[in-house]
């Protein structure tokens, strides 16, 4: 019976029994994939699954499926759209909590749902102005038909707006926030990785360039997920390989959210944050406080130290007046988890703008960006003809259409379903 578990003992050609199983049944098109598939759930011993597609293989027509063949033909079929498959791919590889729910609702179709709505209305519109082409000679039928074409237009084009601001930071939570570890050579930047990972990832020593390579570690601070980095020192150095670890460094402090200044403890006066590519937030970590207590900073305080900027075209650091900056014995512990909760707590505000917008990848706001670049250009092209309003509305529908995976995706498919799991 279609959709109905069945216990059966599995047997091979030679009538050889292999497992006691449960198989399933689902005619196309009411399937996963809208073919007809089947189901065998047996016991996951190496045996079992290597004598089961032995004996699969043996049957014309019959191979194994690549990675992400059953959705990709789902989407092929109708089944789902592009956003939906990549929903998918985002809840296979979710690592925290909270990229399991953006990926979950991506899944579910909440992306395309909308965007379906969207482009009907634009096509909605679209229709209205060229009806207003085609009976041009009827004297004021065409006006009566684009006011309000072009009203809806603006109404759309303000709530796709809408959505890309509520979804400011949405499509990077797939990736994460990344945290970067700088400073000069030797003030303890391997130490405090390996503190705020809580585990032994990155390889310390009292000599200055130890650290060559970008070190990266995934964290996950109440379902935030972050990329934590720990560079190599910043200084002049004629060793070719320092110098290419400090560009390296000085790279990845430029990509980051969040860089983590270190500097050695000792007087603020003459300390002022160092040099640090790109404009991400700096903050200023005193370390070391286990060899000496500065007077008057307590260990995970908040202390002030003002950021220095440069203008003579050279590494240049963005700070504000009054960076937050913390105190710690990254090698003792002391103001570690205050640092940590500093950062989750910066993680949980660069998120929540679009903890629960719509956006989950690049490619969603890029070509939602089109779209209302191109309604807007169709409203303002209304005194140039309604030939150019029809065909920037056409132009906003495909955008739309790309993002579903219903028009121009064939370059894409192949990227986004490799990575899937053998028989997703």
């Amino acid at each position: 019976m279609p959709r109905t578990a069945t216990r059966v003992l599995l047997r091979d050609a030679q009538g050889e029994a292999i497992d006691d199983a449960v198989v399933l049944w689902f005619p196309a098109p009411a399937s996963a994939t809208g073919e007809d598939v089947a189901e065998f759930h047996v016991h996951g011993g190496r045996a079992v699954l290597a004598a089961l597609f032995a004996a699969l293989s043996e049957f014309d027509d019959v191979r194994p499926a690549e990675p992400g063949e059953f959705t990709r033909r789902a989407f092929e079929n109708g089944k789902i759209d592009l956003t939906e498959a990549e929903g998918l791919d985002d809840l296979i590889h979710a690592d925290t909590d909270k990229q399991r729910r953006q990926a979950l609702r991506q899944l579910q179709g909440l992306l395309g749902d909308k965007a379906r709505d969207w482009r009907r209305q634009i096509i909605e519109a679209a229709a209205l102005v060229e009806a207003g082409i085609d009976f041009a000679d009827e004297g004021d039928v065409p006006n009566e038909l684009l006011a309000p074409a072009l009203a809806k237009i603006a109404a759309l084009k303000d709530e796709i707006e809408q959505a890309l601001a509520a979804s400011s930071h949405s499509e990077r939570l797939r990736d994460g926030l990344v945290v970067a570890i700088a400073g000069a050579p030797n003030v303890g930047k391997s130490t405090l990785m390996n503190a705020l990972a809580r585990r032994d990832v990155a390889i310390v020593s009292p000599h200055a360039g130890t650290t060559r390579d970008v070190i990266e570690v995934q964290l996950d601070l109440d379902g935030y997920p972050v990329t934590l980095i720990d560079t190599a020192g910043i200084r002049e150095t004629d060793d070719p390989v320092e110098q290419e670890g400090v560009r390296r460094a000085r790279a990845r402090a430029g990509e980051a959210d969040l860089v983590l200044w270190l500097i050695e403890n000792g007087p603020l006066a003459d300390r002022p944050l160092g040099d640090v590519v790109g404009n991400a937030p700096c903050w200023l970590v005193l370390n070391k406080l286990d060899i000496a207590a500065v007077p008057g900073v307590e260990s995970g305080a908040g202390i002030l130290a003002a950021g220095r900027r440069r203008s003579d075209g050279g590494i240049a650091a963005r700070v504000d007046a009054s960076p937050p900056a913390f105190a710690i014995s990254a090698a003792r512990g002391d103001g570690v988890p205050e640092l940590i909760d500093a950062i989750r707590a910066y993680a949980e505000q660069y998120f929540a703008a679009g903890e629960s917008g719509l956006i989950g990848r690049t490619r969603h706001r890029e070509l939602l960006r089109m779209t209302v670049d191109m309604l807007h250009r169709s409203i303002i092209a209304r005194d140039l003809g309604d030939e150019l309003v029809a065909e920037e509305l056409r132009a906003a529908s495909v955008a739309l259409g790309r993002l579903l995976g219903r028009v121009d995706v064939e370059d894409l498919l192949d990227v986004i379903f490799r990575d899937f799991c053998i028989g997703k």
